[in-house]
C-alpha cells in the first residue's frame, strides 16, 4: 500500500472512532420491571429471583451497566401490587417479568404493548393470557406453573403420608380461574383415596387461621395448599397453624416444606425463573412474545420434611422415602 493511500485510510478510519465512541456511550440502558406480589419474606421469593438475575448476567445483561433492573414487593397486598403496577408501567420497561397468575393478571390489565414474560401461572389459556399455548399471539408468553392434573397428585400424597386422613381442607383462591380448576381435579380424585374435602376460600390472613381452626375441631382432617398468590403471601402463618393444630398438609412447593412444611409436590420454580431469563434476552434482542410458545416444566420434586412428620406423630413410608428428590431431616 503507497504511502499516500495509507494516510488516507488511517485518516478516515480514525475520523470515525469518535463516533463509534459516541455511539458506545449512548447505547440505551434497557429496563426490565419484576413486581413480585409476594413478601420478602415468603419461603423461596429471594431465591427465585436470584436465580433470574444469575442467569440473566450469564446472558451478558449486567444491572446498571446494559440494563436497569426495577423490582417490587407488594408482601401479599392487592393494593400494594396495584400502585407498583402503575408505578412500573409509568417506568416505560422493555420487558416485564410477572409471577402467578395474579401478577400477571394485573400487569396484562396495565398493558397490552410492552412485553411480559410470566413465570408460575397456572392456566395462561384459561385464565385469557395467552390465545394458544404454541402462538401466543398477544404481548405475552412464558412458563405455566403445571397441568391441572398434577393437583389430583396432592390429595393422593396426603393419604398416602397421613392413612388416617378422612377429611382434607383445600386453601384455595376462588377468585381466578386455576383456584377453581385445582379444586376441581381435587374433588374428582378424592373419593378414590377415601378423603372428603371442602374449600377454605383464601381471604384476610386472620380470616385464614380462624378457618383453619375452625376446621381442625374435627378429628382425621388434613391440609391441602393448592397454587394462589394469597396463599403463598401467607403460607408462613398457614405452615405455622397447620402446626398448631397437629393438621398434616401438602404444598405445592419445596421452599414451603424447607419452612416446615410436611410434604411437596410440584415444578421446580428457581428453574423456570432461570428459563424465564432466556425469553427476556431474547425479547430484549429483538424476538415478539407472540411468537415464543409458552412452556410447561421440565421437573417435579417431592420433598419430605421428616422433622415435621415426626412432630405430627407420622410414620413415613418407605415407598415413599424411596421415591423422594430430597427429604429434609
Amino acid at each position: 500500500m503507497r504511502r499516500r493511500q495509507f494516510i488516507a485510510l488511517f485518516g478516515g478510519a480514525a475520523a470515525t472512532w469518535p463516533l463509534a465512541g459516541r455511539a458506545q456511550q449512548h447505547e440505551r440502558l434497557r429496563r426490565v420491571a419484576i413486581p413480585v406480589g409476594a413478601a420478602r419474606d415468603t419461603p423461596g421469593a429471594q431465591d427465585r429471583d436470584t436465580a433470574f438475575l444469575q442467569a440473566f448476567e450469564q446472558l451478558g445483561w449486567t444491572n446498571g451497566r446494559n440494563v436497569q433492573i426495577e423490582i417490587r414487593w407488594g408482601g401479599g397486598k392487592e393494593a400494594e401490587t396495584r400502585k407498583y403496577a402503575d408505578e412500573l408501567i409509568a417506568l416505560a420497561p422493555d420487558v416485564i417479568v410477572a409471577a402467578g397468575s395474579s401478577g400477571a393478571a394485573v400487569m396484562l390489565k396495565a398493558t397490552q404493548t410492552i412485553p411480559i414474560v410470566f413465570v408460575i401461572v397456572p392456566d395462561p389459556m384459561g385464565s385469557g393470557f395467552v390465545q394458544s399455548l404454541s402462538r401466543p399471539g398477544g404481548n405475552a408468553t412464558g412458563f405455566m406453573q403445571f397441568e391441572y392434573s398434577l393437583s389430583g397428585k396432592w390429595v393422593e400424597l396426603l393419604k398416602e403420608i397421613a392413612p388416617s386422613v378422612m377429611h382434607a381442607a383445600v386453601l384455595r383462591d376462588p377468585t381466578f380461574v386455576a383456584g377453581i380448576g385445582q379444586f376441581a381435579v381435587i374433588q374428582a380424585v378424592a373419593p378414590s383415596v377415601g378423603i372428603e374435602v371442602s374449600p377454605i376460600d383464601l381471604q384476610e390472613p386472620n380470616q385464614i387461621e380462624r378457618a383453619i381452626a375452625t376446621f381442625a375441631q374435627s378429628p382425621n382432617g388434613g391440609i391441602i395448599f393448592t397454587a394462589s398468590g394469597i396463599g403463598a403471601a401467607n403460607v408462613n402463618s398457614i405452615i405455622a397453624a397447620a402446626a398448631r393444630h397437629k393438621l398434616p398438609a401438602v404444598y405445592n412447593q419445596r421452599p414451603f416444606v424447607a419452612a416446615g412444611g410436611l410434604i411437596s409436590y410440584g415444578p421446580n420454580f428457581p428453574d423456570q425463573f432461570r428459563r424465564a431469563a432466556g425469553y427476556v434476552d431474547r425479547i430484549l434482542r429483538g424476538e415478539k412474545p407472540a411468537d415464543l410458545p409458552v412452556q410447561a416444566p421440565t421437573t417435579y420434586e417431592l420433598v419430605i420434611n421428616l422433622k415435621t412428620a415426626k412432630a405430627l406423630g407420622l410414620s413415613v413410608p418407605q415407598s415413599l422415602l424411596s421415591r423422594a428428590d430430597e427429604v429434609i431431616e
